[in-house]
């Protein structure tokens, strides 16, 4: 049976820098992540540990949903190369995606993506700080002066 994401989980993954696109019934990753797991997995890393690292919650998927995708994506590159990890793969069940033209625009849409994600991160920490400066300025500061 085939995972259908939640419109939550589908915003959560568009925000990892590795997914391309997201929709209810497909994950579409970055060229980069297809090599890089690809290169991984031929140092000994486990097809789950891969996407852990890369920040997916892999509970979500069937138990051999990572290793199945690794293996689909050696046999296209045997097959076909590098190059075909740009190319969308298998019958999709929503009528297809946009697709990819070449890795630089996978690199685009991932970089764009990360740069999103760093300035919600920046937008958190500025709060954080604010409030630290917050608690912190109501405290009276021992300035060690001594009156003899």
């Amino acid at each position: 049976m085939r995972t259908i994401f939640s419109s939550e989980q589908i915003a959560q993954m568009e925000k990892n820098p590795c997914v391309f696109e997201c929709r209810e019934r497909s994950i579409h990753y970055t060229y980069e992540f297809k090599k890089r797991a690809l290169d991984l997995y031929a140092q000994g890393v486990k097809p789950d540990e891969i996407w852990r690292q890369a920040g997916f919650d892999t509970s979500i998927w069937k138990k051999q949903y990572c290793g199945d995708t690794i293996k689909d994506w050696r046999r296209m590159v045997k097959k076909r190369g590098l190059e075909s990890l740009t190319k969308p793969s298998g019958v999709q069940a929503d009528g297809g995606y946009k697709r990819s033209k070449s890795p630089e625009a996978d690199r685009v849409r991932r970089l764009e993506l990360q740069v999103m994600y760093l300035e919600k991160e920046n937008d958190f920490l500025a709060k954080l700080r604010a409030k630290r400066a917050e608690s912190n300025s109501g405290r009276g500061k021992n300035t060690g002066s001594s009156e003899s």
